[in-house]
């Protein structure tokens, strides 16, 4: 990069500490100011990583007129802070989830089309040498076309994890795990397999005291004629992240927990298939591993030159819609939805919640929201 971008970044928790790092990793970019509602993290955070404190969000908006915010805050905020940012001349960053609806959602993706402003959600789990390896290969049709696929988020959170006050919440975390933590899964699995047709769903609540669910199942199918399986828990002791996708002439397969590297991956042959092709499949020998470090230096590398966010940073809404159907489809019984019977689903539009079947002891038959 040739110019200097200046960041900011609002929100001082675990999150941000990523972002600070992988800036810091960035040439051309300087972390100039951060804010949080608490003030003694928001200085311990510019101690640490540089950058002034802020009283608030508006302050660093019209006094610092950052060029890019990043906001790592709960997603009960994201949107107005999100379409502040981007309304005072500024590029987001955002975490996910995004919103705590598809309706916040659109909304932002409005501001940023209304002022010209790149809107990029973090999906780190598109990133990396190997997804990038396996996404050429779906597209190009070396594996043949996909047939069959698992998504897995099988991760732990005990009770004091929900016992969090913003958590378990439809009003301030949105939704459950299948919102705040599958998301990612989902959202590799639709980078690597395109736009999706319909979800039938049901959501859990199986172990936790929780307002929101704490599993749900769920089918995919997709417009390529693939169809998907995906498990989301957070009460797996030997926890998962996890993508199967059979083709025609290979199963992909990746296991992981939080980032993935050339290990996680790997692609077996079917029956048959020629060893010179098999060849062609291996992954290149220069590695880099998924993170926040490559998604931001494709972000600022487009920021810098004008062009479109990279595949890594774009369609901010997809795995959002696939998320929402399963809650959509959820809420009617585990029937069929469709991007445009979602679209219909006003309610869904709005807001997440929906019932979740209780399988807890002394608590199976209720279907509550």
């Amino acid at each position: 990069m040739t110019a200097t971008l200046r960041a900011a970044i609002v929100g001082t928790g675990a999150i941000a500490h990523a972002h600070a790092q992988a800036l810091a990793a960035l040439d051309g970019v300087e972390l100039m100011g951060v804010t949080d509602r608490d003030p003694d993290s928001a200085q311990r955070f510019v101690d640490t990583h540089g950058g002034e404190s802020f009283p608030d969000l508006d302050a660093l908006l019209t006094t610092a007129t950052p060029d890019v915010v990043h906001i790592c805050t709960p997603p009960g905020v994201h949107a107005p802070q999100a379409i502040a940012a981007m309304e005072a001349g500024a590029h987001v960053v955002c975490e996910k989830p995004a919103a705590l609806s598809l309706a916040e959602l659109d909304a932002m993706i409005a501001a940023s089309e209304r002022t010209d402003r790149r809107l990029a959600i973090v999906f780190q789990q598109r990133t990396g040498t190997a997804a990038a390896h396996v996404k050429g290969l779906l597209e190009s049709g070396a594996l043949g076309r996909p047939l069959v696929a698992v998504c897995q988020t099988l991760w732990f959170r005990d009770q004091a994890y929900f016992d969090v006050p913003w958590r378990g919440s439809w009003a301030t975390e949105g939704g459950g795990p299948t919102l705040g933590h599958a998301i990612h899964q989902i959202d590799l699995l639709a980078y690597l397999l395109g736009e999706w047709e319909s979800v039938r769903a049901d959501l859990w609540r199986v172990g936790r005291e929780t307002g929101t669910e704490d599993s749900s199942t769920a089918t995919v199918a997709f417009a390529s004629g693939a169809v998907a399986t995906v498990v989301t828990s957070a009460v797996s002791p030997r926890e998962v992240s996890a993508i199967r996708i059979d083709t025609e002439k290979a199963t992909v397969s990746l296991e992981h927990l939080y980032g993935h590297g050339h290990d996680h991956w790997r692609i077996t042959p079917a029956p048959g298939v020629d060893e010179a092709e098999v060849g062609a499949w291996a992954f290149p020998s220069v590695e880099e591993p998924s993170g926040h470090v490559p998604l931001l230096r494709g972000v600022y590398g487009a920021l810098v030159t004008g062009e479109p966010l990279p595949p890594e940073a774009s369609e901010p809404a997809r795995s959002f819609e696939i998320v929402t159907a399963v809650y959509s489809s959820a809420a009617h019984d585990g029937s069929r939805v469709t991007p445009a019977l979602l679209r219909a689903d006003g309610a869904r539009m709005a807001s997440l919640e929906a019932p979740v079947n209780e399988r807890r002891p002394g608590h199976v038959g209720d279907d509550v929201c």
